[in-house]
């Protein structure tokens, strides 16, 4: 899985409660969900028992999707980060790639790097989150296309604010997820990428991305729920630091139930203090 903005080829110099539709939970209705979802994600839930880490186990069933033979993990996880990055990097539209191109031009060429260090910049500033409201305005348009196209794949397979997604951020930072589709192709372990030697980038693009989203008021609530998912993700990854090439282990149950109370009842604005951090949490890594 690379960052979920893809990589398209340079054209840019207990059961948890159900929250209403279109409505967020409440923080203490998501920290209550998320204990019990992520606690899922240290265990045989998985689908990656930990006694059998080094080989998974197979995917269990799910009645509207499809069995995927030696998929590893939980089989709606492996879905939307498949999906994902089909929609994104190797089946993108002509809308998004002009997207991209858009966003690209306007950040200076590149539309992860060139982003990310935009924002970090630009969030260390007093004039903050100001400043970078007003710079991300010209490409609102962009931005709304690259909004839309990855939250209709979320929305293909989880309800808004579905307590499900917990767990499918747990899976994706633990690096637990493995999906035989993309053996020829790149990584068919569903995580950040990381290249050798390096750490995972992808998330502080992403949380970029996530805010200017918000500060421009595109779908607002939506990414500001995606937002503490996405440091919960890094922060697993960051202490995991699985592969990329075979499903790693799954973390110890209470590292991951510790750390969803810890991130996911976080908002934006703490989490823009987090993401100052590079390239691993404070105190992690």
């Amino acid at each position: 899985m690379s960052h979920p903005l893809g990589r398209p080829p340079a054209p840019s110099p207990g059961r948890p409660p159900t929250p209403s539709p279109g409505r967020p939970l409440g923080r203490r209705q998501l920290l209550r969900a998320s204990a019990g979802a992520a606690a899922l994600a240290g265990l045989a839930a998985t689908g990656v028992a930990p006694a059998r880490a080094a080989t998974g186990t197979a995917a269990q069933r799910t009645p509207d999707l499809p069995p995927v033979p030696g998929m590893l993990g939980d089989r709606r996880a492996n879905e939307v980060w498949y999906q994902l990055d089909e929609v994104a990097l190797y089946r993108a539209s002509p809308e998004l790639l002009a997207a991209y191109r858009d966003i690209g031009l306007h950040v200076g060429g590149s539309i992860e790097s060139g982003f990310r260090t935009v924002w970090q910049e630009m969030s260390k500033s007093p004039e903050y989150p100001g400043n970078f409201r007003t710079f991300m305005a010209p490409i609102e348009g962009p931005l709304r296309v690259v909004s839309r196209i990855q939250l209709d794949v979320f929305d293909s397979l989880y309800r808004p604010y579905d307590p499900r997604l917990v767990a499918a951020f747990a899976y994706f930072g633990q690096g637990v997820l493995y999906d035989p589709r993309r053996e020829n192709v790149r990584s068919p372990v569903h995580t950040m990428d990381t290249p050798p030697g390096r750490a995972p980038v992808g998330y502080h693009t992403w949380h970029a991305y996530m805010r200017a989203m918000m500060l421009l008021g595109i779908d607002r609530p939506r990414w500001a729920a995606f937002a503490p998912l996405n440091a919960y993700a890094w922060a697993l990854q960051s202490v995991a630091k699985p592969s990329t090439q075979s499903p790693s282990p799954p973390l110890p149950r209470e590292t991951v139930v510790r750390f969803a109370a810890t991130w996911l009842p976080r908002g934006p604005r703490r989490l823009d203090a987090d993401f100052q951090s590079f390239p691993y949490p404070r105190g992690i890594g």
